[in-house]
């Protein structure tokens, strides 16, 4: 498990956050259901070479979880701009997935952030997106948020296998899981539901066009949340390279194939060693 020792007060509440390594800045940003222990294999390779900070976003992991809190992707990328200005970071690396894909474009296209490098995966960011059972729990909120817990665990469970293409290890479903149990777990795992909306990558997507720096985007050929079309699209729309495609990986790669992502970003590492960016 990665540690997350410290906090950042945020205007929207409070970030729990870690980092390890020595070298340039490497920022990792999680996508929802999941918290910044999807890197826990990821982050300790990629610490040979940068210095890794991680943190759960606002209402998600470790991070402040309350009633009628805000924490859609409207306000995600404020926070992230924030808490990299905490961490004094100028243009960082990064690395994203789903949400954490939406929120680091956000920042981009609407903050004016600058990274050294962007890679992401899976990322929430092109129209459609938002499945049957999202849309189901915007309309339902109470409903799922009261019902008994071994239903909740039951349907939450079945709900995070989905997001994987191998079987997801008891170790791998108690991580994911257990932030999103209990009084105060259950009712945040349906309010981020509720508050997913498709509006906030709407006012983006028309801004798309080359960032500044180097980008790579890879999915998981067997994601069945976000189809792998969208990954092609977005490559398109970002980058001068072409889509990474990941064999035998669902949307959540971290868990099917993490060496994918390792090798990506140390693809990174020898090119600019060798002057290549």
């Amino acid at each position: 498990m990665l540690n997350l020792p410290n906090t950042f007060n945020s205007d929207f509440g409070a970030v729990r956050w870690g980092h390890a390594g020595d070298g340039p800045p490497l920022v990792l940003v999680h996508g929802t259901p999941f918290s910044a222990q999807v890197w826990r294999r990821i982050a300790p390779c990629l610490s040979r070479f940068w210095t890794v900070y991680y943190f759960d976003l606002i209402g998600y992991g470790q991070s402040e979880m309350a009633n009628d809190q805000n924490v859609s992707l409207g306000i995600q990328n404020t926070v992230f701009s924030s808490i990299l200005a905490h961490w004094d970071l100028e243009r960082p690396d990064v690395l994203a997935h789903d949400f954490g894909g939406a929120t680091v474009l956000r920042s981009y296209f609407l903050d004016g952030l600058r990274y050294r490098s962007l890679t992401l995966f899976d990322a929430v960011s092109l129209a459609p997106w938002g499945s049957p059972f999202v849309q189901h729990v915007r309309q339902h909120e109470a409903a799922f948020a009261g019902m008994p817990a071994y239903m909740h665990d039951a349907l939450l469970k079945a709900y995070l296998q989905t997001a994987a293409h191998v079987a997801l290890t008891d170790d791998a479903l108690h991580v994911y899981m257990q932030p999103w149990q209990g009084p105060v777990g259950q009712p945040a795992f349906y309010r981020q539901i509720a508050q997913m909306d498709q509006c906030y990558t709407d006012e983006i997507e028309e801004k798309y066009s080359r960032l500044d720096c180097p980008v790579q985007v890879l999915w998981g050929m067997q994601d069945r949340w976000i189809p792998i079309e969208t990954g092609e699209r977005l490559a398109k729309l970002l980058s001068d390279r072409p889509l990474v495609r990941v064999p035998e990986a669902g949307h959540l790669v971290q868990e099917d194939a993490p060496e994918a992502i390792i090798a990506a970003m140390l693809g990174i590492a020898v090119e600019r060693r060798d002057g290549a960016c």
